[in-house]
């Protein structure tokens, strides 16, 4: 019986947990399709801002990492 209830509670977890990432992935896709370059002056405060925040990421990434000195 305890075996049992581990599996289940397992079971419960692994679904609050699926459930959760896909609402987080779900949530992504539509903050991705909002930031989208050239949206234009209808687009909202917050997805101009989610729009420099990504553009300046992007950018941080694109710089090539500084190599030590040899001797």
């Amino acid at each position: 019986m305890r075996a049992a209830f581990g599996i289940l509670s397992l079971l419960v977890v692994l679904a609050a947990v699926g459930l959760l990432a896909k609402k987080q992935l779900s949530g992504v896709s539509a903050a991705r399709s909002v930031s989208t370059p050239g949206a234009g002056s209808g687009a909202s405060a917050a997805g101009k801002i989610q729009q420099q925040v990504l553009q300046a990421v992007e950018g941080a990434m694109q710089q090539p990492r500084p190599m030590p000195e040899s001797e």
